[in-house]
């Protein structure tokens, strides 16, 4: 069983030409088209109906439907490292769900409430399922995947204490999943670089072959032996180190190279009515939230700690 890097033979999903689709918002209906690669039109979306259009300027909804959404709870060595101080976390992976009603388009707002302080951003790469998998193999697994994304594996850390183990609140609530702007497939993730920016500065950077403890055939087969996953169903892979909090204003963004660019900006709402009125655990700032949600700077980078820095002093004008 090919489990590791490298691969005996390229799996065909990683495998030119490469293909980008992209779901699109025009006149309150939603629409599909494909990135145009090559030629004098390289880089407008052609919609499947033939009308061509200006990518930039669309309104962009996120390129799945799932019935479940998947994530790994650590899936990098620097992340690992971070936070366990081991370049791999556990054995085996490690899981919890985000719903649906979480996912947000490239380019809308995320939501912080008033009562919550921490609002952590975690750069990803999110794998589509395109085929029905059930009892696969790691190797089998290759051909139930119809595409990747770059995701942003948004998370109100203040719920960490109460909700550690199913993760409910911490990364399902609306909006924490900016996702797209497409679905690709016909590039080698494994040659490509992960980064996140919070206003235009890099804050998270890592290569994806060379950080890797678990490639998403791993995953899938894992997840597969006891979870039946459907096309549309999403699995989200995990952050390198130096995940932070950012705060209204900030726009957060997640690019990896070959795949493309998705970003949201962070709005302040109010605080939940219910909650003013004492309904449920509130938001908390203890020991453990601050431990996940301000993490370790002595085992960060430099340049990503300055950058970060470097954002919040622009954001608060100081």
């Amino acid at each position: 069983m090919d489990f590791e890097f490298p691969y005996r033979e390229l799996p065909a999903v990683l495998r030119g030409p490469r293909v980008e689709r992209r779901r699109v918002l025009i006149g309150g209906s939603a629409f599909w088209g494909t990135i145009v690669e090559d030629g004098p039109d390289a880089g407008a979306l052609r919609l499947d109906d033939g009308r061509l259009l200006e990518a930039d300027a669309q309104v962009y909804l996120p390129p799945v439907s799932p019935s479940k959404i998947i994530a790994v709870h650590i899936s990098y060595a620097s992340r690992s490292q971070e936070t366990r101080n081991r370049p791999k976390p556990t054995e085996t992976p490690t899981y919890f769900t985000k719903p649906p009603s979480s996912l947000n388009g490239h380019g809308g707002q995320i939501l912080k409430p008033a009562d919550c302080t921490y609002l952590n951003y975690e750069g990803e790469y999110a794998v589509v399922i395109g085929r029905t998998a059930r009892n696969v193999t790691p190797d089998e697994a290759w051909d139930c995947i119809e595409g990747f994304c770059p995701a942003l594996d948004m998370g109100l850390q203040d719920f960490r204490d109460t909700d550690q183990g199913s993760m409910l609140r911490v990364k399902g609530a609306d909006t924490l999943l900016p996702i797209g702007p497409g679905i690709v497939r016909g590039v080698n993730l494994f040659e490509q670089t992960l980064r996140t920016y919070v206003d235009g500065l890099v804050v998270q950077e890592a290569n994806i072959g060379d950080e890797t403890i678990w490639g998403p055939h791993y995953v899938i087969a894992d997840i597969a032996r006891h979870i039946t996953l459907v096309p549309g169903d999403v699995i989200l892979m995990g952050t390198p180190c130096h995940s932070r909090s950012i705060d209204p204003g900030h726009l957060v963004e997640c690019e990896i190279t070959g795949l493309g660019r998705v970003g949201g900006t962070v709005v302040a709402i109010d605080a939940p009515r219910a909650g003013v009125l004492g309904v449920g655990h509130p938001p908390g700032d203890t020991p453990e939230v601050r431990r996940v949600a301000l993490g370790f700077d002595e085992r960060v980078p430099e340049y990503l700690k300055a950058n970060l820095a470097r954002a919040k002093a622009q954001r608060s004008g100081t």
